[in-house]
Formats: C-alpha cells, sequence, structure tokens
C-alpha cells in the first residue's frame, strides 16, 4: 500500500467480499509456505468472489511471490492444488545445478531478462528487483512467459495469461524498479 501511495494510487486492503467486488485491479501477496497460504485462501469468503471477479469480469489479477505460485496447478513443496489460472507447477531449486555460491533459498538481488513485450515491463529494461524464495516455477507454457533469471540455470520468474500477472519477486522491496512496475499495472491495465 506504500508503494501505491509513492506513485499516487489509492490502493485498499480489502477485508470483505463487498469491498473487492468494488475492486478494478487486485495485487495478490503472499508469503509464507504453499499449502498454508492455499489452505487460508481456500477457507476464506473472498475465493468466491476472487474467482468471480478474476475469471469471469477479467479483473487485472497480480499475485506477488507466492501469491503468483498460487496461481499455478501446484507446488513441490504441498499437497494441495494450486489455483490453476495459469499452466506450470513450482518446484524446488535444484542444488546440483548451481555453483558453490549459490545458496537455496535465492535471496537478494537479480537482473530481470524481459522475454517478451507486455505493459507491465514498460520502463524496466536493465533492471533489478529484490527475490527471496526456495522454488520456482516449471513447466509453464512459453507463451505465458514475460520474464527470466538465472540462478544456477534459467527459470521464469515473470508470467501473463489474460489479464492474469505473476512474479515472483518482491516489487515492493525492489526500489525504483518496483515502483515502476506497479505504476505499470496501475496505469496499464
Amino acid at each position: 500500500q506504500n508503494m501505491f501511495r509513492k506513485i499516487g494510487v489509492r490502493a485498499v486492503i480489502a477485508s470483505s467480499p463487498e469491498q473487492l467486488l468494488k475492486a478494478e485491479k487486485i495485487v495478490f501477496p503472499g508469503m509464507g509456505a504453499f499449502d498454508n497460504c492455499m489452505s487460508l485462501y481456500n477457507r476464506s469468503e473472498i475465493k468466491p468472489v476472487i474467482n468471480e471477479i478474476v475469471l469471469k469480469k477479467k479483473i487485472p489479477f497480480l499475485g506477488i511471490c507466492v501469491g503468483m505460485q498460487m496461481l499455478m496447478q501446484g507446488s513441490e513443496e504441498g499437497q494441495l492444488p494450486g489455483l490453476g489460472w495459469i499452466k506450470g507447477m513450482n518446484k524446488r531449486f535444484n542444488s546440483s545445478l548451481m555453483s558453490e555460491n549459490q545458496k537455496i533459498p535465492n535471496i537478494g538481488w537479480h537482473e530481470l531478462r524481459i522475454n517478451k513485450p507486455s505493459p507491465l515491463m514498460i520502463g524496466l529494461e536493465n533492471s533489478r528487483f529484490y527475490f527471496a524464495h526456495s522454488y520456482h516455477l516449471s513447466d509453464e507454457s512459453q507463451a505465458d512467459i514475460l520474464g527470466t533469471e538465472e540462478h544456477g540455470y534459467e527459470y521464469t520468474v515473470a508470467v501473463e495469461h489474460e489479464n492474469i500477472i505473476g512474479v515472483q519477486f518482491h516489487p515492493e522491496k525492489s526500489h525504483r524498479f518496483g515502483l515502476q512496475l506497479l505504476k505499470n499495472f496501475a496505469e496499464n491495465y
């Protein structure tokens, strides 16, 4: 919410289905373990509203970190299915493909490689974002890949399928690049 305030965009932290029904866009952050986040979401009163406004009304949706991982079909981190809105799974980093100085979890600043044009990526050439994660997307559709990064090997860090967008990194902790990405989401969708 503070990052949106910095770019002059009014943002509300929704706490009820009624507030969500008024939303023009949704940002869905996630932090923690996949199954815990999915379980909380599945038990919440917002689930049917989110499904309605995102899948039927096509309200723009941005998932961040675990919020992006939840968009997929599932995760090696847990047993519960994901939302399945975007094709793919979440897999743990393969440490056998990493150098000695690369660790799991992947924490720190990394350069974003933009794979295709998107309103989300305007002005983000040569940008760096802050990451903190142990799992990454796998088996996703090539057509949905917006951006990649390398941590031992190249993997997907940003996806876009119709009105549904996800980023593995944390724009809210990524200073000017994060501000630009959130501005792009607010103004271009």
